[in-house]
């Protein structure tokens, strides 16, 4: 292997036919780097996935109120169903499974008309009712001051958090809204957080204000009621068998038919993103698909010199087997032309790739909606493409080697 008299040897027969072995090489740097930018223009794109689902939480499903569609205990159908707070205790009470449930309640955004006022400024902002769960299961960050906690929903406290386009226009841009005061729909509210939505889940935008979903409830008349709300479930437990046993609780609390699954809407959201990550894996896997057709080609490419090479060499190999060289050392020398010139054109092919990825990334960077977010080659990729290399290049000198051992030296010394 260290055998530089070798090496001198190896690149010696390469040189001989420049050209072929430029136009063998460039097949197999072609292949690696098909593969190595289909790959990371797909982690590109699970990237932007990923980043606007933000930190939702994956075993999530989410409730809304129907009508009825069957008559039941005296009950007549077409009845409009409510949600209340008492619902979300009996939910957590009898279902062990359940982590997380929260009711997502919406106030009135002003349409086109302004919501919001401070001084002299005015804005019309989409105003959300939260609660603590809700941030563990659409969660936002907090950028300063406090989130809402169970004690301004228990008392039904006038504090909201703001997001990012609402300090822009409500504040000067070295003014701390915390402590201060934002008159929202008639009403003043002492400011406790400024949050930074980590997606576009539920509602969750630059120009929320939250406010606990219980004041909520009390300033706009709601009741108790609701309308949506989320559930996540335990660890390694199942969302489906979550739903039923949700749906079936309900069911028995509203006078819901059991069989009556049109009263209340439930969409899965675990399913839905074992969808997405399913899609992505199966492109992934189209993509090495890809990526070893074009490489394999090139391997062939180089199997076919290589049995040309054998061919013209064969008067001195057989002058080799004359002397008294074993078949091994016609074998490896055989292979390891075969293996340098495929790994070395994949190495170049390799990191062609990658700066194409790169280059790609720094293209992107900045954009306000890209469609490839951070696209990068996983270094687990990268040596599991030089493995390959390595093991094509074996096969790709094995069966010319073969032929090579099989020259007779009498027969090699007479070939013209």
């Amino acid at each position: 292997m260290f055998d530089l008299d070798k090496w001198h040897e190896i690149t010696a027969a390469l040189k001989k036919n420049k050209l072929r072995t430029i136009l063998t090489g460039l097949g197999v740097m072609f292949g690696i780097l098909i593969l190595v930018t289909l790959l990371g223009i797909g982690r590109g794109f699970q990237n932007n996935i990923e980043s606007s689902l933000g930190n939702f939480a994956t075993n999530s499903t989410v409730f809304w109120v129907e009508r009825t569609t069957k008559a039941y205990k005296g009950l007549p159908r077409n009845r409009q169903i409510r949600f209340t707070n008492d619902d979300l205790i009996a939910l957590k009470q009898n279902i062990p499974e359940l982590e997380h449930i929260a009711p997502d309640i919406n106030g009135w955004s002003g349409n086109a008309t302004h919501n919001t006022f401070r001084k002299e400024k005015k804005g019309n902002f989409r105003i959300k009712g939260t609660s603590p769960e809700m941030n563990m299961v659409n969660p936002v960050e907090v950028v300063k001051g406090r989130f809402i906690n169970e004690n301004d929903l228990k008392e039904f406290r006038k504090v909201i958090t703001i997001g990012p386009r609402v300090k822009e226009l409500m504040f000067e841009k070295d003014e701390d809204p915390i402590g201060q005061y934002l008159k929202v729909n008639g009403i003043f509210f002492k400011i406790i957080g400024e949050i930074k939505p980590l997606s576009n889940n539920m509602g969750n935008r630059d120009d929320i204000i939250q406010l606990p979903y219980t004041t909520l409830q009390q300033l706009y008349n709601y009741g108790d009621k609701f309308y949506v709300f989320l559930a996540t479930a335990k660890v390694g437990e199942s969302v489906a068998e979550l739903e039923d046993k949700i749906f079936e609780i309900l069911a028995r609390r509203h006078s819901i038919h059991p069989e009556d699954k049109q009263a209340i809407g439930n969409f899965n959201i675990a399913k839905l993103f074992n969808k997405i990550f399913g899609l992505f894996n199966s492109i992934g896997f189209l993509f090495w698909v890809i990526g070893f057709g074009v490489l394999i080609t090139g391997v062939i490419g180089v199997s076919n010199i290589m049995h040309v090479v054998v061919k013209e060499r064969t008067k001195e190999l057989g002058i080799k087997r004359a002397i008294g060289a074993k078949p091994a050392l016609v074998v490896g020398q055989i292979i390891n032309e075969s293996v340098f010139l495929t790994t070395f054109a994949g190495f170049w092919g390799l990191v062609l790739g990658v700066v194409i990825v790169e280059a790609i990334g720094k293209a992107t960077e900045g954009s306000p909606n890209p469609q490839i977010l951070n696209p990068y080659v996983d270094i687990n990729v990268a040596f599991i493409a030089l493995g390959v290399l390595v093991f094509f290049g074996v096969l790709a000198g094995l069966l010319p080697a073969q032929r090579a051992i099989r020259i007779k030296p009498v027969d090699a010394l007479r070939y013209e």
